[in-house]
């Protein structure tokens, strides 16, 4: 049996959706930047750059705040129990139609892989990002006449390790927009996101079958 829960509260999804906007703008314009290709213009990719990554940095702070606040840190607790059975579920599983090795609670909303994955995100590739990305910012585009001025070789490692973490971005962007298509049915996880509700089963009835 199965019923509505309320899962995704208000910040919960307005942070999300901000989050994702503001990514795909910071790759869009990072790429450009990078010469990848042409858009928006050099000089505009570079303004519309800095003001997303600005805006992300804000949105990060109010994240951090919230997740703090609420509690909801926990739900990145990473756990060893069922993540063997859950890698098998996405490698294997999932293509011959078997049933989810996890279920989802308003208490853990997150499967084993997912803790760890995310995690690593928050505490890993968007600081660095953040680091490196400010550092590249302050340090590439002086004010006034000053850029001929700057050792460029320096900045080498640093624009390396922030292409890194973009790409790392990228690849778990895809990935997530993939996994998205694989709940209930094709549309119903992203449905959770926009609503806040999602269907879960009742764990007893669960219990029984």
């Amino acid at each position: 049996m199965k019923y509505k829960v309320y899962i995704y509260k208000a910040f919960e999804r307005f942070w999300h959706w901000t989050q994702a906007i503001l990514i795909f703008m910071l790759a869009a314009t990072g790429f450009e930047i990078h010469g990848s290709f042409t858009f928006f213009g050099y000089q505009n990719a570079v303004k519309y750059h800095n003001v997303s990554a600005y805006a992300f940095i804000v949105l990060i702070v109010f994240a951090i705040f919230w997740h703090f606040s609420t509690g909801e840190w926990k739900q990145y607790m990473p756990t060893a129990s069922n993540l063997k059975a859950q890698i098998n579920y996405y490698i294997f599983g999932i293509f011959k139609n078997a049933p989810h090795p996890t279920k989802k609670t308003v208490l853990s909303k997150l499967n084993p892989l997912q803790k760890l994955v995310y995690l690593g995100l928050k505490i890993l590739v968007i600081p660095v990002m953040v680091v490196s990305g400010l550092l590249y910012m302050f340090y590439r585009y002086p004010q006034k006449d000053a850029v001929e001025s700057i050792n460029i070789g320096s900045l080498e490692v640093v624009a390396i390790v922030h292409t890194i973490g973009a790409l790392l971005l990228i690849a778990f962007i895809i990935t997530h927009l993939y996994l998205i298509t694989t709940g209930e049915t094709v549309t119903s996880n992203l449905k959770a996101m926009i609503t806040g509700y999602e269907e879960l089963e009742d764990e007893k009835s669960s219990k029984e079958n």
